[in-house]
């Protein structure tokens, strides 16, 4: 079993900066790729950035140049640095590891991200 906890969201006014973290416990090995989705209220989850164990990284448009996903292997731990906040970022946004050996991939419990003046 693997387990996530994600931490750093909060409220946070137009224009500023949130890091977010999710960090894995358990049977961690072979990890394939690392990232975090976003859910709104009424809307689907969407991808928001991943990044492969090869660093290769993904964003949705609506946050490059704004949002940058890193990782830590040796910490088994995901960061997402947002900048630029604005309030259509606002969302619980979700971690997930997805590994090299066909397990299904695992699942932070969200975390609020708010953005509001």
């Amino acid at each position: 079993q693997v387990q996530l906890v994600e931490s750093g969201g909060g409220l946070v006014q137009p224009g500023g900066s949130l890091r977010l973290s999710c960090a894995a416990s358990g049977s961690i090995f072979r990890i394939a790729a690392m990232g975090w989705y976003r859910q709104a209220p009424g809307n689907q989850r969407e991808l928001v950035a991943t990044i492969t164990s090869g660093r290769i990284t993904n964003y949705a448009d609506s946050v490059k140049g704004r949002f940058t996903i890193s990782g830590d292997n040796a910490k088994n731990t995901v960061y997402l640095q947002m900048n630029s906040l604005k309030p259509e970022d606002t969302a619980v946004y979700y971690c997930t590891f997805r590994f090299s050996d066909g397990r299904p991939n695992y699942w932070g419990q969200g975390t609020q991200v708010t953005v509001s003046s």
